[in-house]
């Protein structure tokens, strides 16, 4: 390709951002001064109208608390787009934001967004879309697993392999690469958001008491496990008794929320199993010096990597930071944008939104 002073020269002032476009969270890297945004991918909107209302964390304090003709969704569910406008919306204001920050004359940015490795072409239109649309001047894509990697400072570029376990909100990807290519890899539809589900589903069923999500959330941080602890904890829980409709409060222990765990553990565990059984022997015994490496929200889990462990017969740990390392292999893209870009992913040709 031609050089073209007018590119270089935009490249040189624009803001170069990195989004880790969650199911969760939404996290943003700036080229030059690190991650400026880290925030809960919910909007409010007004039901009778969808104008959005709020976004991210002001968004997600209000899940639960509105009125009849407000809202709060995430406009996206199992790491891809579902509410294609909202996430456009979502978008714009967090790129916004950046340049509220900084200097709002600049030119409009280079952006680079994770997405799943599972997409469809036309989920993957969606994404490049709504990017465009929120205001970026070009936008590229990655697979998140490759930009967890990148994040979490593995040697996917060298001979010898490595394995990613990335574990976001909607899905769980899983990687293994060798020589800057992919050698296996699977896209689960079962990560964090699914692990919630499981809570409520529990309390439900035991207890006949309805919780929220938010509260799910929070009793799976901090009592949540998927490996027995030193010492079992308890933590009490409220909701409305689905017999009577009145409130009440019920005390959960951790050995009852791994009960409920078990279940999306297990399939992680198997999904795991069937990845590395395509794995070649070389490259298995690569593995076997590295260990495998977590990252996502999902490697916070308490046990997660002493179960995992336990179950592969292989070393399991967390990546430092694991909720970054999406964003920060994003960021790393942009740092040396000629030589990791041959890591992004493309459009084919004739790939259309409906």
């Amino acid at each position: 390709m031609a050089f073209n002073p007018f590119n270089w020269l935009l490249g040189l002032l624009s803001l170069d951002i990195g989004i880790d476009l969650g199911t969760a969270n939404t996290l943003v890297h700036v080229r030059g001064k690190g991650i400026v945004i880290n925030e809960p991918s919910w909007v409010a909107i007004d039901k009778r109208t969808r104008d959005p209302l709020k976004v991210g964390l002001e968004a997600k304090e209000m899940v639960g608390r509105t009125s009849g003709n407000i809202v709060v969704i995430r406009p996206l569910r199992d790491g891809v787009i579902s509410e294609f406008e909202i996430t456009e919306y979502m978008l714009e204001y967090f790129i916004g934001k950046v340049h509220e920050q900084t200097v709002a004359a600049l030119p409009r940015p280079r952006v680079v967004i994770g997405i799943p490795s599972g997409v469809t072409e036309v989920e993957k239109r969606a994404v490049y879309d709504a990017a465009m649309s929120a205001g970026a001047r070009l936008a590229h894509m990655i697979e998140e697993p490759i930009a967890a990697a990148l994040g979490a400072g593995l040697p996917i570029g060298e001979t010898r392999g490595s394995m990613i376990v990335d574990i976001g909100g909607g899905t769980t990807e899983v990687a293994v690469m060798s020589m800057g290519g992919v050698v296996v890899s699977r896209s689960l539809r079962v990560a964090g958001d699914e692990m919630d589900q499981d809570i409520v589903k529990y309390v439900r069923n035991k207890y006949n008491v309805l919780i929220g999500e938010r509260v799910a959330e929070r009793v799976k941080w901090e009592v949540g496990s998927a490996f027995p602890l030193p010492v079992e904890k308890t933590v009490e829980v409220r909701g409305r008794n689905l017999v009577n409709g009145l409130p009440e409060s019920v005390e959960i222990s951790s050995v009852e929320v791994r009960e409920a765990l078990s279940p999306s553990i297990q399939v992680i565990v198997d999904t795991l199993k069937d990845a590395l059984d395509e794995v070649p022997p070389e490259i298995v015994a690569d593995l076997m010096d590295i260990g495998i490496c977590l990252a996502g929200g999902g490697a916070l889990l308490q046990g997660l990597a002493e179960r995992l462990s336990d179950e592969l017969h292989l070393r399991v740990w967390a990546a430092e930071d694991p909720l970054t390392c999406v964003v920060r292999g994003t960021g790393r893209i942009l740092d040396d944008f000629e030589a990791l870009k041959g890591y992004l992913v493309g459009l084919e040709r004739g790939s259309t939104r409906h």
